[in-house]
């Protein structure tokens, strides 16, 4: 990987794919985060389909120049559950995954176990959902196809792809204990959260290849009864609610 001189006092860090822009301090760190995409990318591209063409990371050294730099993010971290809003951290455009950098993302991990990996596989997710979004959706930014798609989805597939949610138990134990409960399928708050439970028990109950098909299928609603073999969507939701119990369990983590 070589490293160059960028604008505004940034360093650009390159690997096959990638070029990861970020402050001195995390040029390490930058190194890591394109070796972890690396590794991601021909797994997601063979399950999700998808060109990657030319991307970006950009690795900002604090939130308030995230924040600064895609100013609809407070928004989205202020209409999401509470038990998940540490971990709104990034977003993705067509050309630019905005993240955290790692040493900040650990900053932001709380004391219980699977935080910190939750918040190191956000890069990995982000790049889930460049390639899931729409085509349409790829040409601009990725918050248009979290308004007219199913966020849960969205959120959900790309959490699941990323192995996210094998991390997710501590902050689904918050969620649960939290009112108003969370509704099925998860809606905009509790999407990036609980998104991810819904592929888990399809995997579980189908297989991963049925999780692939919910993910790219055009009517997410439709798709998700299909997807459980046409059981009524009620039946759907009290398994899914007997999985989130199991999940908040000690041990309940997903494997």
């Amino acid at each position: 990987m070589g490293r160059i001189a960028g604008p505004m006092a940034w360093l650009e860090t390159t690997s096959e794919t990638f070029v990861a822009r970020h402050d001195e301090r995390d040029a390490e760190d930058a190194a890591r985060v394109l070796a972890q995409l690396e590794h991601a990318r021909p797994r997601l591209q063979r399950r999700l389909g998808g060109e990657i063409g030319e991307l970006s990371v950009v690795l900002h050294p604090s939130g308030a120049q995230l924040d600064a730099a895609q100013p609809w993010l407070p928004l989205l971290r202020a209409r999401t559950a509470p038990a998940a809003r540490r971990y709104v951290v990034g977003t993705a455009t067509a050309a630019e995954l905005h993240v955290l950098a790692p040493r900040v993302l650990a900053q932001r991990a709380s004391n219980v176990e699977g935080s910190l990996e939750l918040l190191m596989l956000a890069p990995t997710a982000l790049l889930a959902k460049r390639l899931l979004a729409p085509p349409r959706a790829r040409r601009g930014r990725l918050r248009r196809a979290e308004t007219t798609e199913a966020p849960w989805r969205l959120e959900g597939a790309a959490q699941f792809f990323s192995g996210q949610t094998r991390h997710v138990r501590p902050a689904v134990v918050l969620r649960i204990h939290e009112r108003p409960g969370p509704s099925f399928p998860p809606g905009r708050r509790d999407a990036l959260l609980l998104g991810g439970t819904v592929f888990d028990l399809l995997a579980r109950e189908e297989g991963e290849e049925a999780c692939v098909e919910l993910a790219r299928a055009p009517d997410p609603r439709r798709a998700l009864e299909r997807a459980f073999r046409g059981r009524p969507l009620r039946q759907t939701e009290h398994a899914w609610r007997s999985h989130l119990t199991r999940l908040a369990r000690p041990g309940g983590a997903t494997d």
